[in-house]
Order: structure tokens, then sequence, then C-alpha cells
């Protein structure tokens, strides 16, 4: 609906409203006065209230029959009423009629809605009937409606001509300039209230849009709002945390809540800068089996006026940031272990050499006594099990130079999967399955490292599901790497055997040590990929090797190399059993 009629609308129904207000005091004033019911004014009053309520009833029916025109219906509003006023004027006291004060509401209504030329020329036609209204009825033109009214003639109906000239065109000029002054008010607070929504609808963009989570709070400790960065590292709903304490968004019960309150008080009371004023702090969130380090910051929130309103928090995913700190950390331990086991290597690979060729010729001198060669034979098998570990220790700490050639990856893990499948450690309660997409992937690096990789992870998840089980193996070509995993169901680790697990000397298995994961490690470190661990779902681990691909790699047609094959299978003749690489030992 326009403006402009539905203002009219509310005309129609302010106009019945001051007609009535008017008109039934002044009538009942007439009743009251001795003699006042039997005089005509009383009548006039009358016709003059049903006059209103029919032009208000044309009024109606003007704004459907005209209802694309509402300056038309306007115009024909201002018109009615002047001559409404007009006749009431007359009717009711004439000249000297206090009722033509109301030409001043409509003139000032037509100033307002239609501006200054409309209010003039309401003005001007209102002077203009009141002025022919009082000059007839000055001179004699025009009769009385009732005897008792006064004839006023001369200058007094000069000086009230004066007055209702400049009454009405003050009015008129006076409405129109306010009228101007409220519709530029208006456009301006439109245009600064679309400025104001554009730099809302900006902030909630940035906010929305950084990378770290941002928590308002206020003085009661409870959430106000929260960005989709803080959702997402929170892994609650926006719903469940605005509105809700603090502790419940899983960052800091309640009692740290608290201190940390008081910390930031303290500090801004005392901190030069707001950069001083902050509270920092790290901690860690428990999703089901993953953990995730987050830190945060607590600063004071205040108002344009400096008022403390609440406060501000906030916080960043670090879990990968940790990661790779924890990879340095394991970079400069396992180079300062591979010193190590070098110089313990040497030191005590020489006198073993020598400790087990003097038992061995001891052992062809005791031929009758069996408890002495029952203590040559653990020495002997002592001093072997010795001399394989010192052997570990310098493939860790000097693994022989990688020679990268292109082969055929995918098709060497088949080949593995088939020597693993025919050899000694799988048993008939283990299942393995092997999935290779694409079948074929060409890959620059040492096919005898790689294998190394697979049989050290392979054997690795063997040991970890004594009572059977399913091993996994998926060879997948992603973005400019080529992704190995090996998935067993076995009995799993520990968050703390995870973070420990490429350590060099932490075996957890007996007999185990702890050499073949740091040397899996290293192998996928020289090749410039990445190594990591992860909970199976279910039960069980996952240990995720990425290599990067050689440029000139190419994939060959074909869906798949998909095997689902029973542990402990073999050929039909038995034949066929093979033994994995030399120097591959079970890993954790």
């Amino acid at each position: 609906m326009p403006a402009l009629e539905r203002y009219l609308r509310w005309y129609i129904a302010i106009r019945v409203v001051a007609v009535t207000s008017v008109l039934l005091p002044y009538f009942l004033l007439q009743l009251a006065t001795p003699g006042g019911f039997q005089s005509g004014v009383s009548r006039y009053v009358a016709q003059l209230a049903a006059a209103t309520f029919g032009a208000t009833l044309l009024y109606i029916a003007l704004l459907q029959l005209l209802r694309r025109y509402p300056a038309v219906q306007a115009h024909i509003q201002f018109a009615g009423d002047l001559l409404l006023i007009t006749v009431m004027v007359y009717y009711l006291g004439g000249v000297s009629s206090p009722f033509s004060l109301l030409y001043l509401i409509v003139i000032a209504v037509a100033s307002t809605l239609l501006r200054r030329r409309a209010g003039v020329t309401v003005a001007s036609v209102a002077f203009g009937l009141y002025a022919l209204l009082a000059l007839s009825l000055s001179h004699g033109w025009l009769q009385p409606a009732d005897a008792s009214q006064e004839q006023t003639s001369g200058w007094p109906v000069t000086y009230n001509l004066a007055i209702h000239f400049l009454g009405f065109y003050a009015m008129a000029f006076l409405t129109s300039y306010l009228a101007r002054n409220v519709t530029r008010a208006e456009r301006e607070l439109e245009k600064k209230s679309e400025h104001l929504a554009d730099l809302q609808v900006a902030h909630r963009d940035v906010i929305e849009s950084i990378n770290s989570g941002l928590i308002t709070i206020d003085l009661d400790g409870l959430i106000t709002s929260v960005n989709q960065a803080g959702v997402a590292i929170l892994q609650h709903s926006e719903s469940e945390l605005v509105g809700a304490p603090i502790d419940q968004s899983g960052l800091l019960p309640a009692e740290q809540w608290t201190e940390l309150r008081a910390s930031s008080a303290a500090s801004a009371a005392s901190a030069a800068s707001a950069e001083q004023a902050r509270v920092r702090i790290e901690v860690q969130l428990a999703h089901g089996e993953q953990t995730t380090h987050v830190g945060f910051s607590i600063s004071r929130l205040a108002d344009s006026f400096g008022a403390h309103r609440g406060y501000i928090l906030i916080f960043q995913d670090l879990t990968a940031w940790r990661r790779m700190q924890d990879e340095l950390l394991l970079k400069d331990r396992m180079a300062a272990v591979g010193e190590l086991a070098a110089g313990l290597a040497h030191e005590i690979g020489n006198p073993l050499a020598a400790i087990s060729g003097s038992v061995q010729m001891l052992s062809t001198t005791l031929l009758g006594d069996p408890s002495q060669r029952k203590l040559i034979e653990i020495l002997l098998k002592e001093s072997h099990r010795l001399d394989r570990t010192i052997k570990g220790f310098l493939r860790f700490a000097r693994p022989r130079e990688r020679a990268s050639v292109p082969f055929d990856v995918a098709r060497l893990l088949a080949e593995n999967v088939e020597l693993l499948k025919n050899s000694e450690e799988v048993s008939e309660r283990h299942r393995l399955e092997v999935r290779l997409d694409p079948p074929s992937v060409r890959l620059v690096a040492d096919p005898d490292q790689i294998s190394q990789i697979f049989w050290n992870l392979a054997r690795n998840a063997l040991r970890a599901m004594p009572d059977g089980g399913t091993l996994r193996l998926v060879g997948k070509l992603d973005a400019g790497c080529y992704r190995l995993q090996v998935i067993d169901t076995g009995r799993g680790m520990s968050a703390a055997q995870r973070a420990n697990l490429f350590h060099p000397f932490q075996s957890f298995f007996d007999g185990g040590t702890g050499i073949g994961m740091a040397i899996v490690y290293r192998i996928v470190e020289e090749h410039g990929g990445r190594l990591r661990a992860d909970p199976t779902t279910g039960g069980g681990t996952t240990i995720t090797v990425e290599l990067p691909r050689a440029e000139d790699g190419a994939i060959s047609a074909g869906g798949a190399l998909t095997a689902d094959t029973a542990g402990g299978a073999r050929s039909e003749d038995g034949a066929g059993r093979a033994s994995p690489p030399v120097g591959v030992e079970a890993a954790r």
C-alpha cells in the first residue's frame, strides 16, 4: 500500500474523531442552555455531524474508486473539509465562531502530506472561503443562520481577516518546512540504517570468515555469540553454545573460569596495554578417541565508552601445530639416537665378535659336561641376538644409500602380499584384504625400502592380532602422493603408545628391539613422505604412509585391484612359501 493512501486512511479516521469530539460537547452545551433544545443550533449540530459521517463514507468509497490516484483523493478530501468547516463556521457562530481554527488542521495535513505547494493552495482556498463568508455577513449579503449571532463589521472584520491570513499562511509554510526537515531526517536515517546494516553484515562476514574461534561472554559468564570456526573446533551446534555457561563449551571448568576472570581483571588493572591484559592458556579437548589441542586467550570486552561489558575468548586448533612440533622433536631425537647408536654399535660390535668367536672355540673343547655345554649354547644364542640388535641399530643409524628408480608400487605391494600370505606369520585365523586403486601406479623411490616399510608394518599388525583378525592393505592414489594404509583389528594402542610409536627403542611386544618403526619413519622421511598412526573404528590401529608421487608417474587403465584372502591360504601343492626381505623385523 502506498504511503499517501495509508495516511489518507488515517486522516479519515482522525477526521471522524476530531469532528465528533468538537461537535458533541458543543451540542451538550446547547442542551444545557435554557431554551437551547428549541433553538436551531442543536439542529445545525446534528446536521453537520450527519454531513461529516456522510462525507466519511464518500471518502472511503473514493479510496477504492481512485486507488491509483491518491493525490486526487487527498485534494478531494481537503476541498470537502474546507467546505464543511465553512458551513460549520456559518451555522455555529459566524465570523466569531471558534471553529475557524479547524482550517489550520486541514492546512497542516495538506502541507505534511503534499508539501508546500499543496499547503499554500489549501491555505489560500481556506482564507478565500473564510473571507467571503466574513464579508458576506458583515455587508449583509448573507443573513446569519441564527438571529442571536453577533454582527461584526468595520475594522474588527478587517483585523479578524488579517489574523486568519497570517495564521493560515504561517501554518502552511511552517508545517511544510518541518515536514521537509522530517523527510530529510528520515532519508538520512534510512541511509545510515542501511550503512549500519552493511557494516553489521561485513562485521559478521569477517567474524565468520576467520579461522580462529571467537566467543563473546557476558559478565555473568554466559556465551552471547560464537562464530562458525568456533562451532567447528568445539564440535557443538550454535544453539547449544549461545546462552549456555562458558564451562559447558568444554574449554575450561567453572572454577578455572572464575580464576581466569580474576586474572584478567588483575591484568587489566595493572597492564599498560590491551595486549598485556590478555590471559593465554592451552587445553586438550577429547572428542571420542581423538584429542584436540586448543590454545585460547581471554581479554576484556569494552563498549565505545570504555565500560566493561564482558569478555572475548579467541581460540585456535593447535593439533596440526602440535603434531608438527612433535615431528620436529622426534627428528631431533632420532638424529641424536642415531649418532649414539652408531657409536655404540661400533664399540660393541668388535668385542661382541671376539666374544662370540671365543665361545664357539670353547664349545669344541667341552664335550662331556652337559651343564657347561648348555651354558655355552645360551651364550651363543644371546650373542647372536645381540648381534642382530646391533645390526638393527646400524641400519637405523646408517641406512644404506637410497637407490631411487621408477617402478610400479601397486604391483610391488601385490607381490609382497602374495609372499606374506605364504609366510609363517599368517595363520588360519588371520584374514587378508587388499585393495589397490588404481592397480598400477609408477613411483620414483627405492623399491627395496618400500618393501621394507610394507613388511615392518604388516608383521607389526600381525603380531598385534595373536588370536587372529583382519589385516587390510589399502593403496590409493591421492593428489600428489600415493597413500598406503595398513589396518589391523588387533588390540590397538593407547594415545601414549601412539605418541611414542616412532621413537627408537619403544617396543610394545616381547622380544622386540623397538627399531622397526623408527626405521620405517626414517625411510618415509628420506622419501619426503609422511607417516601417522590413528585408532581404527571398532578397535585396532591404522598406519598411514604418504609417499610423494613422481612427476612422470603413469596410471594404467582399469578398475581397482582387490583381493580378499583367508589367512593361512597356501597353494594346492603346498609350495610357494616365501620369506620377507632380509633385515625386516617386528616394529613395535
